[in-house]
């Protein structure tokens, strides 16, 4: 009989094989460092109009409550770094992780062959389930706990080889496994996540007022009206925001994805300020068709691009 090494091994060749940049493992149990942590932010109301984080609060900390009789949670990152930039300087904005097609989709794919694989290598009655940013799974915290690297300030996982532009993604299942250990924090005396923040979002270091957060307000906030208050502190983000990330030390080690589908279209990359501006829904429907880009919708897209414009007038 194969024992908790082995497979872990496997597994991790495996993920490898597919396409995962990091694979770590933890035992699926109570998350219990990060109970008190996750109530404080819900209770100071940090998670803005994002109702669904404070639902489900038990599931987020007991994996065991997602999938009964669940034994490891395995951790994987898939890299989305490039270093292609849109053309003009003056344009609005897409976060880099929204410049090719969804990840949600691209990962889950990737995610279902590799439980597949342990199915057929392993044992076939291995029960469990994939998640790639979604349902309640505090992904960066099982990253943390299975050794893929440390959050930062900024509060994403950054991983000490590679840095942080990753899609975190989940595989919890009913099989033991060799668990690995936590790694440690590397941010030292650093600040600048915090100093270059342009909506101060980063309340302290380690805690990210959600409600302040460019992404939050490009792509949560439903409202037809972006708050005045922010006017003039977008940096130019129409959605998403990697301000944060961008200047983080620890992504000069960052490369180059090799994911197909996170291409952007060149299209995206010409599009001036005025493009932007003029944008209809038909070039909207056709440049973001399999795009993150459509969850804010084309009204939201055009409300973010307004808003910018104010700015220049």
């Amino acid at each position: 009989m194969m024992d908790k090494a082995t497979r872990a091994q496997i597994i991790k060749t495996e993920a490898k094989r597919l396409g995962f940049d990091f694979c770590g493992i933890s035992k699926a149990e109570f998350l219990e460092e990060e109970a008190p942590r996750l109530e404080q932010w819900l209770k100071q109301q940090m998670q803005g109009e994002m109702s669904y984080m404070a639902n489900h609060f038990d599931m987020r900390l007991d994996p065991r409550l997602l999938v009964p009789g669940a034994k490891s949670v395995i951790s994987l990152l898939y890299n989305y770094y490039t270093g292609k930039k849109q053309a003009d300087p003056e344009a609005p904005k897409v976060s880099k992780y929204a410049y090719g097609e969804d990840y949600h989709f691209v990962v889950k794919e990737k995610l279902r062959s590799l439980f597949e694989i342990i199915r057929e290598k392993i044992g076939g009655t291995i029960e469990g389930r994939v998640f790639v940013d979604s349902a309640p799974v505090l992904e960066k915290a099982w990253a943390k706990k299975s050794g893929l690297g440390w959050v930062g300030k900024h509060t994403n996982l950054i991983n000490k080889e590679q840095g942080s532009f990753f899609f975190i993604a989940e595989l919890i299942i009913d099989l033991e496994l060799e668990a690995d250990g936590p790694v440690k924090d590397y941010c030292g005396t650093c600040t600048r996540c915090i100093d270059a923040c342009p909506t101060d979002a980063i309340a302290d270091p380690y805690l990210v007022d959600g409600s302040k957060c460019i992404s939050y307000f490009t792509i949560e906030l439903k409202s037809q009206q972006l708050p005045e208050s922010m006017r003039g502190k977008f940096d130019n983000w129409a959605f998403g925001c990697d301000v944060c990330q961008d200047v983080c030390p620890w992504n000069r080690f960052s490369k180059k994805h090799a994911e197909p589908r996170f291409e952007p279209p060149e299209e995206l990359l010409a599009m001036n300020r005025n493009d932007w501006e003029d944008l209809n829904e038909e070039v909207f429907g056709e440049l973001f068709k399999r795009s993150p880009v459509k969850r804010t919708k084309f009204e939201g897209l055009k409300r973010n691009i307004r808003f910018l414009s104010h700015k220049h007038t």
